[in-house]
C-alpha cells in the first residue's frame, strides 16, 4: 500500500510539474525558493536562497512576475523592490511570528528615546517595520551593515538572538527588540549535548538566531548560505544542524558523500511549509495571492532595502 502511495504521489507531482513549466513560459514568471522551503517546491525552483540572496534575484529579474515561495515578508520586499512586477505567493497565510513581534507605535516610540540612534532591522519584518528603517539587514550581511553606519547607537529589531550575536563584533551600543524566531530558539544546550555524545565525529554547525549560549557551541556559526558554503567546502563527513530543516535538500544536494543530522526534530518551520507545489500551481493559474505594498509605505521600505543591497 505504501508503495502504490508513493507512486501515485511521484505520478501527481509529475504532472504538476508539467503543468508549472507551462505556466512559467505563459505567464515569463520566475520562482524564487527560500532554503527553508519543501524539498518540492526548492526542487523545480530557478532561484533557491536565503533572503538576502532572493532580494537581490527580485531587484534584478526580467521576468514579468515573481513567484515567491516563502513567508509573506519576503514577498513584500520582492514587490518593494520590484514595483512594476507582479508579485505572487503560493499561500498568504506564510506568515513569521518574529517579523509580528515588532510593531510599528512600539520602533516609533524606540526611536524618539533614541534620537541619535539609527535603526538596523532584520530583512524579517513587515513593511511598515522596513519603512521606519535606516537600513535592512539579513544574517549574512547583519555584522557589516551594523559597522557601516556613521553612529555610535543603533536600535535594532527584531531578533534579540542575532541581535546579541552581532553585538559581540561591533563598539556601537545596541539597543536589542527582545523578538525572536520561534523555530531557532527552540534548541537548547541539552539538544546540542546528546546529540554530540550519540555524533561524536560530527560538526556542529548553528544559525545565529539560535540562543547564544546554543550558538556558543557551534564549531561554525553563520547563515543559512554560510552554513550551506562551509560544509561544501570542509572536509569533514558528518555535521549536527542547527538551523531549519529545509536547509537539508541544498546541503544533500550539493554534498551527497556527506551526512547531516539536524539538532533537533523541532527545526522546522511550519509557515514556511504551508506552501506545497500543488498551491505553487494553482497560485500561477490564478495569479493569487497577489502581494500589494501601499506606496508610501513601499517607497519608505526601499530606501532601507537598498542601502542594505549597497553594502558589500
Amino acid at each position: 500500500m505504501e508503495a502504490l502511495a508513493q507512486e501515485r504521489k511521484a505520478e501527481q507531482n509529475r504532472i504538476l510539474k508539467e503543468r508549472l513549466l507551462e505556466l512559467k513560459k505563459e505567464r515569463n514568471a520566475i520562482i524564487l525558493a527560500h532554503y527553508y522551503q519543501r524539498d518540492e517546491i526548492q526542487e523545480v525552483a530557478d532561484f533557491r536562497g536565503d533572503s538576502f540572496l532572493l532580494a537581490q534575484k527580485a531587484a534584478q529579474t526580467d521576468a514579468d512576475v515573481i513567484v515567491f515561495c516563502g513567508v509573506h515578508f519576503m514577498g513584500e520586499s520582492a514587490k518593494i523592490l520590484a514595483p512594476n512586477k507582479t508579485v505572487i505567493i503560493p499561500d498568504e497565510r506564510a506568515g513569521c511570528p518574529m517579523a509580528d513581534m515588532v510593531n510599528v507605535r512600539g520602533l516609533q516610540d524606540l526611536k524618539k528615546k533614541h534620537p541619535n540612534a539609527k535603526v538596523v532591522t532584520y530583512i524579517n519584518s513587515s513593511a511598515e517595520i522596513k519603512a521606519e528603517t535606516d537600513i535592512c539587514c539579513t544574517s549574512s550581511n547583519a555584522v557589516k551593515v551594523v559597522q557601516s553606519l556613521d553612529t555610535d547607537e543603533v536600535i535594532w529589531v527584531p531578533d534579540k538572538n542575532l541581535g546579541h550575536y552581532v553585538s559581540q563584533f561591533t563598539d556601537k551600543k545596541m539597543i536589542i527588540w527582545e523578538g525572536y524566531c520561534n523555530t531557532h530558539d527552540m534548541l537548547t544546550v541539552k539538544d546540542v549535548v546528546e546529540m554530540r555524545a550519540q555524533y561524536p565525529n560530527a560538526q556542529f554547525i548553528v544559525h545565529p538566531e539560535c540562543r547564544p549560549e546554543v550558538v556558543e557551541m557551534g564549531d561554525f556559526v553563520g547563515s543559512t548560505t554560510g552554513l550551506i558554503k562551509y560544509v561544501r567546502e570542509s572536509d569533514c563527513k558528518e555535521f549536527i544542524v542547527g538551523t531549519e530543516d529545509g536547509t537539508g535538500y541544498q546541503m544533500r544536494v550539493e554534498n551527497p558523500d556527506k551526512s547531516f543530522r539536524f539538532a533537533t526534530k523541532y527545526l522546522v518551520c511550519p509557515n514556511m511549509k504551508v506552501n506545497n507545489l500543488k498551491k505553487l500551481v494553482k497560485c500561477l493559474e490564478t495569479m493569487s495571492p497577489e502581494i500589494y505594498v501601499p506606496p508610501q509605505v513601499a517607497d519608505k521600505a526601499r530606501l532601507s532595502l537598498e542601502r542594505m543591497l549597497q553594502v558589500q
